[in-house]
């Protein structure tokens, strides 16, 4: 009896063992369903077909085609120009029952599980094109359980969705085929030289051979195993009943000629422009890189192409360029800007290989600006206060402030006249009286005039008038401030898009670039007389152009290293009435034997005249219309020395 209780018992046991097992099983699975149809509902996978259409254009201030954002994923063709062969090539190697199951198969699950049972390892996949496609197109390539039954339940929305030949079509122009080239367009130009509709059976089964393992099976590094690919595929074409075996043999035997014809005259045009294009779409807009790259949008971008086209030859011209002491090329980078609306026209980042998304010298780069700043935080605010061009300022050695804390510029030259009007001081972008005058206004006054100019400031000091301005700024900041005064006192804020375009409409940004009243026209009408002194008779005479009234301002830094006299960075921020420029020449790491032996006006100054001259035809209007500083009290003003040259040249 005893024996019977226990029999019963154990029976019992097992039985509610099996119960909760169970039981926690179906928690699993239900948990499962759950997280997958979720995933489903919360999937947009009815814009797949959308977003993968194109690739991402630019177009210029025009509206015309300028340049093209791609991963190479994105050359799309429809299902009706990729040839029947290709078609069921793919099929018939990747997916033999894609045309029968609803996404996943059940059927091929159990026979590529009993396959790599019976061998001992994982030699057959379970996945389906359509699994593959999610995996292609909308997941990442991480190999997780969680990403597995992602790519199950979507794939079954997917089926619910859209038609097979909708499917595969997505399927071919997502594909990786190696070697760069993502899509059978894409693969077709790179190893065929040839649009995918022209492809033969030999070519197509070829191709359909590399998605398992590009690197492995494409002709370029292996043709070899190309081959042998190529005649597993047409093997499992005739076992499934798309060709017989006589043609197969054929095809097999058939060569084929490799041609790269992959190039797109827009893809990768404008490089130093897209780049800049790409962090204000992100910062501006919110997108990421890789909606960029592959969500076909259309970019409309405030781009003059003519002036990029000058402006990127102007670069490809090394000898334009100064060399630093121990012979290596110096670094560059320029930007122009359309004063009235604030667009950026053009930019170079950088000289040298272009690296996508590379660190641009021309936007993103904090250096002290020199002596560019003085007409933004001295002069201006120096004329709003009631001085004029003509006013005398003190240009002597001097200190300001007391004790170990005082301060003690000098002119880079070394010498000093004891007098000079404002007007001569600007065009010999002398240091004394910039920082003498700053005092006499107030640095407070000068902080605010930057404010207005679109700079931040921190714990600043009179050493502010000579370029020491925390933090650092930009070429692109420098062309955003002096806009001001080519715009008669208004700036403008600076940008590179105008509107984005996506797959489901115009997309809103996050902010948009305001103007901002920075000064009175007559105080910007007065710096532009004063700055235009600066290229006509001053630091800047290497900048002019015949037929072209150029204003601007030079600037210097010197090598932060005791004893070595030379500079570190170069500028010249210039203007016409619709064109501003920045430009900057220097070294990336400033060292012993890494700097320049000149200044401003031998390095910066001509490369602007330089590219004015190219791009000249482009920029419209070249007279400014204001008045100039009358010329018979510039003579009195002149000190004994001036006017001794002056009284020798009439003579000799």
């Amino acid at each position: 009896m005893n024996i019977m209780k226990r029999f019963i018992k154990h029976i019992w046991h097992k039985f509610h063992m099996t119960q909760v097992t169970i039981l926690l099983a179906s928690i699993v699975l239900l948990v499962g369903l759950g997280f997958g149809f979720y995933f489903m509902k919360s999937a947009d996978v009815e814009t797949l077909k959308q977003g993968l259409s194109q690739s991402t254009l630019i177009y210029d201030r025009d509206g015309n085609k300028a340049s093209k954002l791609s991963a190479n994923r994105t050359d799309s063709v429809s299902i009706d120009k990729i040839p029947k062969h290709l078609q069921e090539a793919i099929v018939a190697v990747e997916d033999n029952r894609f045309y029968e199951h609803g996404g996943f198969d059940v059927k091929g699950i159990f026979r590529a599980a009993f396959t790599n049972v019976t061998a001992g390892s994982r030699v057959q996949g379970a996945s389906t094109i359509t699994q593959q496609l999610t995996k292609n197109a909308l997941l990442s390539p991480e190999k997780t359980y969680r990403r597995k039954i992602e790519e199950l339940f979507l794939a079954i929305e997917i089926e619910k969705v859209y038609k097979k030949e909708e499917i595969l079509e997505m399927y071919l122009n997502t594909s990786y085929f190696g070697n760069g080239a993502w899509g059978v367009q894409n693969a077709s130009k790179k190893y065929f030289g040839k649009d995918v509709s022209s492809l033969t059976r030999a070519e197509s089964s070829m191709l359909a051979g590399m998605v398992k393992a590009p690197s492995r099976y494409n002709p370029i590094d292996n043709m070899d195993n190309a081959l042998h690919r190529r005649k597993v595929v047409l093997n499992q074409m005739v076992k499934y009943g798309y060709i017989t075996q006589q043609q197969a043999d054929e095809t097999a035997d058939t060569s084929v000629v490799l041609k790269d014809a992959s190039g797109d005259p827009l893809k990768g045009k404008y490089a130093h422009f897209a780049d800049a294009v790409i962090n204000e779409a992100i910062s501006r807009y919110g997108l990421t890189q890789d909606d960029l790259l592959t969500q076909g949008y259309n970019i409309y971008t405030t781009l003059d192409q003519n002036i990029q086209s000058g402006l990127e030859n102007v670069y490809e011209n090394s000898s334009i360029f100064p060399q630093t002491v121990s012979g290596e090329n110096a670094q560059s980078a320029t930007v122009l800007m359309d004063p009235k609306t604030g667009g950026v026209l053009a930019v170079v980042g950088r000289r040298g290989e272009h690296v996508f998304r590379g660190f641009s010298f021309a936007t993103q780069m904090k250096k002290s600006p020199g002596s560019t700043i003085k007409p933004l935080v001295v002069y201006t605010p120096a004329l709003e206060a009631g001085y004029r061009p003509t006013d005398m300022l003190k240009d002597e050695p001097m200190t300001f402030g007391e004790g170990e804390g005082g301060y003690s510029p000098s002119n880079f030259s070394g010498t000093y006249e004891g007098e000079v009007p404002m007007y001569r001081a600007v065009e010999k972008s002398l240091n004394i009286p910039a920082v003498w005058l700053l005092d006499q206004i107030g640095l407070t006054k000068g902080l605010n005039a930057l404010h207005r100019f679109g700079f931040k400031t921190e714990d600043e000091t009179l050493g502010i008038a000579l370029g020491d301005i925390k933090p650092r700024v930009s070429p692109l900041q420098m062309a955003e401030a002096y806009t001001t005064f080519s715009n008669r006192g208004v700036r403008k804020e600076s940008f590179f898009i105008q509107k984005i375009v996506g797959p489901e409409g115009e997309i809103k940004p996050k902010w948009e670039p305001k103007e901002v009243k920075a000064t009175t026209e007559d105080v910007s009408d007065m710096m532009t007389s004063m700055l235009l002194g600066v290229v006509e008779r001053g630091s800047g005479r290497k900048a002019q152009v015949d037929g072209v009234d150029i204003a601007g301002k030079t600037g210097s830094t010197q090598v932060p290293i005791e004893g070595i006299n030379g500079t570190e960075d170069q500028w010249f921020i210039g203007y016409t009435p619709n064109l501003v420029g920045a430009v900057w020449v220097g070294v990336e790491e400033v060292s012993e034997t890494s700097y320049l032996s000149g200044n401003s006006s031998d390095g910066a100054v001509p490369l602007f005249s330089e590219i004015v001259e190219e791009i000249i035809p482009y920029i419209g209007e070249t007279s400014f219309d204001v008045d100039t500083i009358d010329q018979d009290a510039k003579i009195e003003e002149k000190n004994w020395y001036d006017q001794l040259v002056d009284k020798l040249n009439e003579w000799f």
